[in-house]
């Protein structure tokens, strides 16, 4: 059995690589699993979720975040752009390599940010759906994923996405952002305007305790088996689930992966199953 570079990539990296290593190095790591025909297509698609998730950050009023998104709408519909993710992402549609429908998807997805807030549970996991979970299904159809494959990669996306809005919840509160529902921070006598200020540290931990359950129930239950040209797609649900089984997911360090991290991903490519 032969094992995958999958600790020292090339060394040249594409400028779409190279923009994924540098932020969204979870995405990064596991693409280096997939075969290495298809491994440039997923850079491309990740390095377009990056862009699809900047949208919001970079700007100062949400109806600039809406112009950013219909933006890269319209290069998935065909229009011409010159932009170092924008240029490979048109020729991998192209080539059939990526579905508009697929990219159109994750760019609706993205419009929830843009509101002031998630008002509840079910939106909170419908946008978790819509971003996390098209965007590793699409990376699973990148890779050849049948129909049933697709669905639980949904599925396992959506709650990688969720294990990334709780890891990443101290840097967004610091930026004004926090996208939690709030009918759990409600529920827990907590306003968004309260953590973007810090306060209520002990009931932040209990709402977030409690969204973390969700998303190890999410996880929990048989692995799904993958074929070996499918599971890279899979892989960032490895991270999650061991994110989630910390006890405070938001409390982790930012940074790149430690071994025992790297060393999961390893291993459940290995056994061909997430």
């Amino acid at each position: 059995m032969s094992r995958p570079a999958t600790l020292s990539p090339p060394a040249a990296l594409s400028p779409v690589a190279a923009l994924v290593r540098r932020h969204d190095p979870d995405r990064f790591l596991t693409a280096l699993f997939a075969p290495a025909a298809r491994r440039e297509v997923l850079f491309t698609l990740y390095a377009f979720n990056h862009e699809l998730a900047r949208a919001r950050e970079v700007v100062s009023e949400p109806m600039l975040a809406l112009i950013r998104l219909q933006w890269w709408r319209e290069v998935v519909q065909g229009a011409a752009r010159r932009h170092e993710v924008a240029t490979p992402l048109a020729a991998a549609i192209a080539q059939g390599l990526l579905l508009p429908a697929d990219l159109l998807a994750m760019i609706d997805g993205r419009e929830a940010e843009a509101e002031p807030a998630i008002p509840d549970r079910a939106a909170w996991h419908a946008y978790l759906a819509a971003t996390g979970g098209a965007a590793m299904a699409a990376a699973g159809r990148a890779l050849g994923a049948d129909a049933a494959m697709l669905a639980r990669l949904r599925h396992l996306g959506a709650a990688h996405a969720l294990a990334g809005q709780l890891r990443n919840l101290p840097a967004l509160a610091r930026a004004g952002r926090v996208l939690l529902p709030q009918d759990v921070l409600g529920a827990h006598g907590l306003t968004v305007h309260d953590i973007t200020a810090g306060r209520g540290a002990e009931k932040l931990r209990a709402a977030l305790g409690e969204l973390a359950a969700e998303g190890r129930a999410a996880l929990a239950g048989r692995r799904t088996a993958l074929p070996r040209a499918v599971i890279a797609a899979a892989l960032p649900a490895v991270l999650a689930r061991r994110d989630l089984a910390r006890a405070t997911p938001a409390a982790q360090p930012p940074g790149g992966r430690l071994l025992g991290d790297r060393l999961a991903v390893l291993a459940a490519w290995l056994r061909g199953r997430v």
